[in-house]
């Protein structure tokens, strides 16, 4: 096979969404921290929503990204919560993998704080081919080839192969 062809994990991000409430995106922020060992970032409104009631700048969530080698041994943390399995419908048509941890305690490392409840997390891998550098530079910034896009069965080849994941119904 050629080396540029073999999929690999670009980054993890760690997702917690807890809307306008703010006492809940401070437990979000605990727990992100808790998981990954590192500060999350707080995300925030962009547009004005009445009816949710969110307003441009408002924050509303947060997350922390996960790259490398620190990427790879969390995911292997976070798929052990979900049991190894994931369904079809958890990869998108670009390799990208999303998966949700109904409950962090599920998570190993993870200790139950009384004070946060039990509230779950969202989880998204991006997977890349070498060469999407092209993509990301500041100079002479193009396209990735339709040839070269990570399709949804190479992911689940490569999720399969690296992690041993088994596809079927999620539990």
């Amino acid at each position: 096979m050629n080396p540029n062809q073999e999929v690999k994990i670009e980054k993890v991000t760690l997702n917690f969404g807890a809307g306008k409430e703010k006492a809940k995106l401070e437990k979000g922020i605990k727990i992100l921290g808790v998981i990954g060992g590192k500060k999350p970032v707080q995300t925030y409104a962009k547009k004005r929503i009445p009816t949710w009631g969110l307003r441009p700048g408002l924050p509303i969530g947060c997350k922390a990204t996960f790259r490398k080698t620190a990427g790879s041994v969390l995911l292997k943390r976070l798929l052990a919560a979900k049991n190894f399995v994931l369904g079809e419908k958890n990869f998108d048509e670009q390799g990208n993998v999303s998966f949700g941890v109904p409950e962090y305690i599920d998570v190993e490392g993870a200790k139950y704080d009384p004070e946060i409840g039990i509230i779950g997390f969202q989880v998204s891998v991006t997977l890349e081919k070498s060469g999407y550098r092209v993509k990301k530079r500041a100079y002479n910034k193009t396209g990735v080839g339709k040839n070269h896009v990570v399709k949804k069965n190479e992911a689940i080849a490569f999720m399969q192969k690296a992690f041993n994941v088994k596809i079927g119904d999620e539990t």
